[in-house]
């Protein structure tokens, strides 16, 4: 099934019509037509099954036919990552969490990052991109780069457990002993230095629970991914 995105479908609407960007694509570069069906998201939990009542490449109107809810996640899983190095390796871990399933994603710029500025509008793309692919109806929430400590200060009313993974030779717990299923959780996933030892301090004073991902020492994308897989596995049924 090809699925096709549009943020703006509301769950009772009539009608909708498509931005010039995705208009075009629908009806130069696939060639639909006037009568076809598309199937569409929201990106928050909706799916529609449409169809075509005007195929015009600046203007792509559909009448919704048919509307269905996906069920959320039983959990909030809110990955806070530093950016990588490499720009490809984070939008991997973009497309591979969004595949598995991850509710929010935020950019943490830490003492050790080398890179200091994201390409927001292109996440966002790879974002809808592996929405689609994988044929989920929800879109994770992708907020700002902003500092370590800025973040770290936002987070005292975060309602769930909330850890830190990182590779000093400290007391550490392993994630997968310490998750809980239907559980709203935290993680921070440091860069390719690794947090700082005062980082590090200030999140377990601020009540993060330190932990392992396992015995290998992994990239920071990969990090994030075995994170987001974990968290999913513990909640399968």
């Amino acid at each position: 099934m090809q699925l096709f995105y549009n943020p703006d479908i509301t769950a009772d609407a009539a009608e909708a019509t498509f931005p010039k960007d995705e208009s075009k694509h629908i009806v130069k570069v696939l060639r639909k037509q006037t009568g076809d069906l598309l199937n569409i998201t929201n990106g928050n939990g909706n799916f529609f099954k449409a169809e075509i009542s005007a195929a015009s490449p600046s203007k792509c109107t559909v009448k919704i036919l048919e509307v269905t809810t996906e069920k959320p996640l039983p959990y909030h899983l809110h990955l806070a990552v530093a950016p990588t190095k490499l720009n490809d390796r984070f939008e991997w871990f973009l497309e591979k969490a969004t595949e598995i399933g991850i509710s929010e994603i935020s950019p943490i710029i830490c003492d050790h990052s080398e890179r200091k500025v994201i390409k927001e509008e292109r996440y966002e793309r790879i974002l809808q991109s592996a929405m689609k692919q994988s044929l989920k109806a929800f879109i994770p929430k992708l907020n700002p780069a902003v500092s370590f400590s800025e973040f770290i200060a936002k987070q005292s009313e975060f309602n769930g457990d909330r850890f830190i993974a990182h590779c000093e030779e400290t007391n550490r717990f392993s994630l997968k002993q310490k998750l809980q299923p239907k559980q709203d959780i935290l993680i921070l996933i440091g860069p390719e230095g690794d947090f700082s030892t005062s980082e590090i301090e200030a999140t377990i004073h601020a009540g993060f629970t330190p932990v392992m991902l396992g015995e290998s020492r992994l990239r920071t994308e990969t990090a994030a991914v075995v994170a987001t897989h974990s968290v999913a596995f513990v909640n399968e049924v």
